[in-house]
């Protein structure tokens, strides 16, 4: 017998289990089918456990610099396995909570490996999925709606692949249970460099290689200056421009090696090359959906080609953000039920890597803007200038801001300093309600406090600065 929903949703991670809880809210009698556990990888391998290890990092590194700030300490040290029971017990605490969070919304939760069926007996059009559980056993889930929110895994390289001991992927660093003493990384983005930056600061010696010319080739280039700059400081290797293939790589039992511009070796290597999207096994043959490279094609509302079928997330291929993929599934939900939802904004969305220093932006970087044909005027503040950052110890970074000439429009904005995490929420308020540099800089700011930087932003826009 089929079990009837006005919502299936496939894949329980952050998209997944927010876009359930909005459909709830809805009136619609919603489940969520899941795999492995609710949270998806935000919660169990990526934004929330990372986070935790960067946390406990970043406090050892503290620590070992208590004298710059006049307190006398005892040399640290640190046991991985208790940082890594507390990143458990924090992802431990959160997956309790989303649990919660189902049971309190009346969503059904279902355990086991969805696939979407094509019409049959039970629908004249494609949709019914089918529930595989760990028993080979299946039921039916009958519906209205479908939102696919299946996320993606790490990609591999086809010379190097995975063998989840010497090479690794970002899955495999939530369940090491020693760090070594060396580890190589295969990629200069956002992935690669949060674990380089947390491994340095646990005293592992980092060699980051990247195929590109630079680090963060998404991001102003000046920011990726300062990051690799002040990570070298922390003792990481770069090596930028570097092609590998199968004849540069020599694996034994002592670990790896790089023959490259210079030897690497190392006992480990992370493999962080960017995700693949989770879209082979999800039945889209049975449908209409198109899909290019696995990424599914939908349109501004996050339909597909079956209009009643929706997909958001990773899957899709837009910003592989969790906070985006929320968004994207809200507005999905409220799109099913004629809630006339506003579309995202990608320029709106804040980005955020969370090394040591920090790095966020919003909206476009400068040679993007120009590239869209605007007539940019740029402008740029230090923490130096800043008197919390002055206090915090951490001068080093600065923050940039595009606008349009002509109409005075924030066309984007990149920070590297502390705190610019928390503080790049303001801007996306700000790029939200369409505020121009001037009340980005005429808005009040507490002092001292580090976001009196985009004040001093908006202000140095106008020519009015006071700081600089």
């Amino acid at each position: 017998m089929a079990n009837e929903y006005d919502l299936v949703v496939l894949g329980g991670g952050t998209a997944g289990y927010v876009s359930a809880i909005r459909a709830s809210q809805l009136g619609m009698k919603v489940a969520i089918v899941e795999k492995e556990k609710l949270g998806g990888t935000c919660l169990h391998k990526g934004c929330i456990p990372t986070k935790s290890l960067l946390k406990s990092a970043e406090v050892f590194s503290y620590i070992k610099q208590a004298a710059k700030y006049g307190i006398q300490a005892q040399t640290p040290a640190y046991d991985f396995k208790d940082i890594r029971n507390r990143k458990d017990e924090v992802v431990a605490k959160m997956y309790g909570g989303v649990q919660h969070l189902m049971k309190a919304n009346h969503i059904d939760v279902y355990s086991g490996t969805g696939r979407i069926l094509g019409p049959s007996i039970f629908s004249p059009q494609a949709g019914t999925v089918s529930v595989e559980n760990s028993s080979g056993e299946s039921e039916l889930l009958v519906n209205k709606h479908v939102l696919i929110c299946t996320g993606s895994t790490p990609r591999e390289l086809p010379f190097l692949p995975f063998d989840h001991k010497t090479v690794l992927s970002s899955d495999d660093m939530m369940t090491l249970e020693t760090l070594p003493k060396s580890m190589a990384i295969v990629g200069g983005g956002v992935i690669g460099l949060e674990f380089a930056s947390l491994l340095a600061d646990l005293e592992v010696e980092v060699t980051v290689i990247e195929a590109g010319s630079s680090i963060i080739p998404a991001e102003e280039k000046k920011i990726s200056r300062i990051l690799q700059k002040e990570l070298e400081k922390k003792g990481i290797k770069f090596l930028t421009g570097e092609s590998l293939s199968a004849e540069t790589i020599v694996q034994d039992e002592q670990g790896i090696t790089f023959t490259l511009s210079e030897v690497v070796n190392a006992e480990q290597v992370l493999v962080a090359i960017g995700r693949r999207p989770n879209s082979d096994d999800i039945g889209l043959n049975n449908t209409k959906i198109k899909a290019t490279n696995g990424f599914i094609e939908v349109n501004e509302f996050y339909q597909t080609e079956d209009k009643h079928i929706y997909a958001v997330g990773d899957v899709i291929g837009n910003l592989q953000l969790a906070h985006v993929a929320t968004k994207e599934g809200v507005i999905a939900v409220e799109h099913m039920n004629d809630a006339a939802p506003i579309t995202l904004d990608y320029d709106t969305v804040p980005k955020c890597i969370y090394t040591n220093p920090e790095v966020a932006s919003i909206g476009m970087t400068e040679a993007a803007a120009k590239d869209a044909g605007f007539d940019t005027v740029t402008k740029a503040v230090p923490f130096a200038a800043i008197g919390k950052a002055v206090i915090n110890g951490d001068t080093s970074g600065q923050a940039i801001l595009i606008k349009d000439k002509k109409s005075d429009e924030v066309l984007g904005l990149s920070m590297i300093g502390p705190n610019v995490t928390e503080i790049i929420n303001e801007v996306a308020l700000a790029k939200f309600m369409n505020a121009s540099t001037l009340e980005l800089g005429l808005t009040v700011h507490a002092h001292p406090s580090v976001s009196e930087v985009l004040m001093e932003l908006g202000l140095a826009g106008e020519g009015r600065a006071i700081h600089i």
